[in-house]
């Protein structure tokens, strides 16, 4: 178990350059949150559902972070700062970041079915600050989700998503995120996160800039076939 900890304080430290020391990852609210949940789940498992959300109550009440009990989370789970909500059916694969001010939600179930009613997440995802992710969607394994958008659809394995409602940016992840990309929202290596509004502007006029060249080509090819 103490290997097991030091491991994961380790695998926030290479997310985090803020902490001098493993002490110091032990006090955010992100790590205590996913404490209390890992015993709040197994007595969820247990059908001791009014202690599970007692256990849930407390620690929303200590770190402003609330996961449901019955959300199911892997290895690695970090939630940077905090202020983050995780519903009851959401899966949380390994490896996986989330900035503050995110929500995993659910959608109105059919019927009064509870059903599978919030996101699954695969694997060395970064879902950045503000993000919505909404209904039974998938997000693919090394996915980055941008600040403060909503996604209400599948996301393909290495996208990057931008915007509301969010769309894949020109960048695949698997060409650039070769080491851990902060907030998610990068257009080039240097992403600064003081200046993500800037990179989220800069990844649309590119978009733009695509779609109208392409308009420009289709009407020049559509001359020629004419004269």
């Amino acid at each position: 178990m103490l290997f097991g900890l030091v491991a994961y304080l380790d695998s926030v430290k290479a997310r985090d350059p803020a902490p001098r020391s493993r002490w110091e990852i032990l006090l955010y609210p992100g790590v205590w949150a996913l404490a209390f949940h890992r015993v709040g789940h197994w007595l969820y498992k247990g059908e001791l559902y009014f202690l599970a959300r007692l256990i849930n109550h407390l620690a929303r009440f200590l770190t402003a972070i609330d996961i449901h009990p019955g959300a199911k989370i892997g290895r690695n789970f970090f939630i940077d700062h905090g202020f983050t909500v995780i519903g009851e059916t959401a899966v949380i694969g390994d490896n996986v970041t989330i900035y503050q001010n995110v929500t995993l939600g659910g959608t109105n179930p059919a019927g009064g079915e509870a059903g599978h009613r919030h996101p699954t997440i695969g694997d060395n995802v970064i879902i950045g600050s503000g993000a919505q992710v909404l209904g039974p969607i998938h997000v693919g394994d090394r996915a980055r989700v941008g600040a403060n958008a909503v996604v209400t659809k599948d996301v393909p394995e290495g996208a990057t998503m931008i915007g509301i409602p969010a769309r894949s940016t020109l960048l695949d992840a698997q060409d650039y995120a070769k080491n851990f990309v902060p907030y998610g929202t990068p257009c080039s290596e240097a992403f600064d996160p003081a200046t993500q509004k800037l990179e989220i502007l800069q990844c649309e006029i590119e978009q733009l800039r695509k779609k109208l060249q392409e308009m420009i080509d289709a009407r020049d090819e559509g001359r020629r076939d004419r004269a």
